[in-house]
C-alpha cells in the first residue's frame, strides 16, 4: 500500500462477542470496516463504544449497517454470527452472494466443521476459518484453518489478516479444541454454580482462580467476555449431545440470560461495564480490619515444602519465625533448604543478598513445640491427614498463649475439624497458602462458625502484611479453588477413556487456546498425582456426587508407583521433570 492509497475495506458480519472484539482490533490496525449486524440495538451500541475509545484517534471510519449490499466492496470478509451450523451456513451463503468471486470469506467458528460449510456455501476455495476460543485480545491465539478446498490466495490472505491484527497463529487442532472448550465451560459453569450458591463472591471467586491457578482472567470475568447466552449455547448444546450434567447450565446462568444480562456485549453480566466497554468496578470496599492484633513472632508447623515455603516468607517478611520439626536433623534440614532457596531467589534477582541474610536470622528451627510459647500466630503444615493435624492442633491448644492465632493450611479437610481438637475454636481459621508460597499471592481465608471477628481480621491483615491477597469464604472441603479446579481436573482424566485422546495434544489446546499456564495432564503430575488423588476421595466424601468421583485411572497410576514430577513417573513424565 503506498502512501496515498487507501487502507483496505474489511468487513465483519455479526458484531457479539467475537464480532466486536475482531472489530476493534481491525480499527486498531488501520483497516476501513464495514460492520453488518440485523439488530439495530446491536449496531448502535456498539457504534457507540468504538466512538467512545477511538476519538480523536485519526483512524478511518467504520460503515454500520444492516445492509448486505456493501460486502461487495470487501477485499475480506469475517462471518462471526453466533456458533450455530445453520445460522452460520446461512449467513455464509449471504455473504458469497454478495461478494465478487475470490473474496476470502473467513468463518469464526469455534467447534463447527469448517470443510462443511465451505462446501455448503457453494465456493469452497473462498472459505477459510478463524478458530477463537475466546473473544480475541491483542497478542490473543487464534488457529488460521484451512480445509483440502481452501484456495492458496485465500490461506495467504488469512494469514496475513492474522499477522495484521497483532494475534498469535497457533496450532492446536479440530478435536483437541472441542476437548479444551468443553473442559473450560464444565469449570465455567461450576464457578456459576458457586456464585448462586452464595459460597463466595463473584469477585472472590474469580481473584482465587486467576491468583491460586495462574488463569489469565477469573472464570465469570470469562463468562462476561465470551457473552453468557453465548456459553449457555454451548453448555445446552454439549448437554444434549454427552449427557453429562456437568453441562447442564447453571440456573443463575439461565435466568442471567433470560434477563437479558450477557456480559461485556450488553454491558452487565457478573460485572458492569461502561460506554467503553470498561468493567466497572465500582467503589473499594475496605476490609475492617481495626479489631486485627499485631502480629510480630510467628510460629510454623511441619518441614515439609510447605512448611518451608511458608517460613521463608514470614522471615522475609520481617517476622522472626520458628519453624518446628519432629526431629533436630529435620528442622536443620528445612532450615537449610530455605537458605538454598533464598539463594535462588538472589540469583534471580528478586531478593537482595542483604536481604537473605536478614530472612535467615529470623528463622529457627527446633524440635520443641514449647518454642511456640511466645507467637502471636501459629501456622499447622503437616501431613495432610485428619488425624495427625487434630493431634497437632490438641498440641498448639496446650502451649500457645491464650488469644494466639492458630491456623491451619489445610487444602481439603474441615478447619473446624482442627479448631475443635484445639480446645479453643474461636481462635483457629484456615490460611491455605499455595505451592510454592515464596511464588504464589493468593491465601484463602477460611474462617468457621465459631472464629471470633478479632482472629479473622488478625489473619487478614497479617496476610496483607506478607504481600497476599485473601479471599475468604467459610469452611468447606475444598473451598473455592480446589472445588473447581479438581471436576475439571477429573473431567480430564475421563477422556483417558477415549481410544482418540492425546493428551499432549489436550494439554496444548488448553494451553494455547485460553492462555492457562498448564494443560490438566501436566498440572496433575505438578500437583502430584498422590496429592489429587487424596483430594478428589476428601471432595467425593463430601459432595458425593458425580464430578468428585475419584478416577480409576489415577488410582491406578499411584497404585502402581507413579507420582508425577515428584518421582518423575506420571501422565507428563518428560515434561514434567524437565
Amino acid at each position: 500500500m503506498t502512501a496515498h492509497s487507501a487502507p483496505p475495506v474489511t468487513a465483519i458480519v455479526g458484531l457479539g462477542s467475537v464480532g466486536e472484539a475482531l472489530l476493534r482490533l481491525l480499527h486498531t490496525a488501520g483497516h476501513r470496516i464495514v460492520a453488518v449486524d440485523t439488530d439495530l440495538d446491536v449496531l448502535a451500541r456498539v457504534g457507540k463504544r468504538l466512538k467512545a475509545v477511538a476519538d480523536g484517534s485519526g483512524r478511518p471510519d467504520v460503515t454500520f449497517t444492516e445492509d448486505f449490499a456493501p460486502l461487495h466492496e470487501a477485499g475480506l470478509v469475517i462471518e462471526a454470527v453466533p456458533e450455530d451450523l445453520a445460522a452460520k451456513a446461512g449467513v455464509l451463503h449471504t455473504i458469497v452472494t454478495a461478494c465478487p468471486p475470490g473474496t476470502p470469506v473467513l468463518t469464526t467458528t469455534a467447534s463447527l466443521s469448517v470443510a462443511r460449510l465451505a462446501i455448503s456455501t457453494g465456493r469452497p476455495a473462498d472459505i477459510a476459518g478463524l478458530r477463537l476460543f475466546t473473544p480475541p485480545l491483542p497478542g490473543g491465539p487464534v488457529e488460521p484453518v484451512r480445509t483440502a478446498l481452501t484456495s492458496p490466495a485465500v490461506a495467504a490472505a488469512t494469514d496475513r489478516l492474522v499477522e495484521s491484527l497483532g494475534l498469535t497463529a497457533v496450532t492446536v487442532g479440530a478435536r483437541p479444541a472441542a476437548d479444551a472448550t468443553a473442559l473450560v465451560l464444565g469449570l465455567l459453569n461450576r464457578a456459576v454454580m458457586l456464585c448462586d450458591e452464595k459460597y463466595a463472591t463473584h469477585m472472590a471467586i474469580d481473584t482465587a482462580m486467576r491468583l491460586g491457578c495462574a488463569m489469565p482472567s477469573g472464570p465469570l470475568e470469562t463468562l462476561d467476555r465470551i457473552g453468557l447466552d453465548t456459553a449457555h449455547s454451548a453448555l445446552l448444546a454439549l448437554w444434549r449431545q454427552t449427557g453429562d450434567c456437568a453441562f447442564e447450565p447453571a440456573p443463575l446462568l439461565s435466568r442471567m440470560v433470560a434477563a437479558g444480562q450477557l456480559g461485556h456485549k450488553t454491558g452487565e453480566g457478573f460485572y458492569t461495564y461502561d460506554d467503553t466497554g470498561a468493567a466497572l468496578t465500582g467503589p473499594a470496599t475496605e476490609e475492617d480490619d481495626t479489631l486485627a492484633r499485631p502480629v510480630h513472632r510467628v510460629g510454623v508447623l511441619g518441614s515439609g515444602a510447605m512448611a518451608r515455603g511458608i517460613a521463608e516468607v514470614t522471615a522475609v517478611g520481617g517476622h522472626p519465625t520458628v519453624l518446628v520439626a519432629r526431629s533436630t536433623d529435620k528442622a536443620a534440614a528445612a532450615v537449610e533448604a530455605i537458605a538454598e532457596s533464598l539463594t535462588r531467589g538472589v540469583r534471580r534477582g528478586k531478593v537482595s543478598a542483604v536481604d537473605k541474610a536478614s530472612a535467615l536470622a529470623r528463622v529457627q528451627g527446633t524440635d520443641s513445640m514449647a518454642a511456640l510459647a511466645g507467637c502471636d500466630l501459629v501456622i499447622e503444615a503437616v501431613a495432610e491427614e485428619r488425624d495427625v493435624k487434630r493431634a497437632m492442633f490438641t498440641a498448639l491448644g496446650e502451649v500457645c498463649a491464650p488469644g494466639t492465632v492458630l491456623a491451619t493450611t489445610t487444602s481439603s479437610l474441615s478447619v473446624s475439624t482442627c479448631a475443635e481438637a484445639s480446645g479453643r475454636p474461636a481462635d483457629v481459621v484456615g490460611l491455605h497458602f499455595f505451592n510454592p508460597a515464596p511464588v504464589m499471592k493468593l491465601v484463602e481465608l477460611v474462617s468457621t462458625r465459631a472464629a471470633r471477628p478479632a482472629t479473622i481480621a488478625t489473619a487478614r491483615a497479617f496476610c496483607r502484611g506478607l504481600g497476599r491477597t485473601t479471599v475468604q469464604c467459610p469452611d468447606r472441603t475444598g473451598f473455592i479453588v480446589n472445588s473447581l479446579l479438581f471436576p475439571y481436573l477429573g473431567a480430564a482424566l475421563a477422556l483417558l477413556e477415549r481410544h482418540d485422546t492425546d493428551i499432549e495434544e489436550t494439554d496444548a489446546a488448553v494451553r494455547h487456546g485460553f492462555g492457562y499456564p498448564m494443560g490438566p495432564f501436566i498440572l496433575l503430575d505438578t500437583i502430584g498425582l498422590d496429592v489429587s488423588l487424596a483430594i478428589q476421595n476428601r471432595l467425593y466424601e463430601q459432595f458425593q456426587t458425580p464430578e468428585y468421583e475419584p478416577a480409576a485411572a489415577l488410582a491406578q497410576f499411584v497404585a502402581g508407583g507413579a507420582l508425577g514430577r515428584k518421582n518423575r513417573r506420571g501422565f507428563r513424565t518428560a515434561a514434567a521433570a524437565s
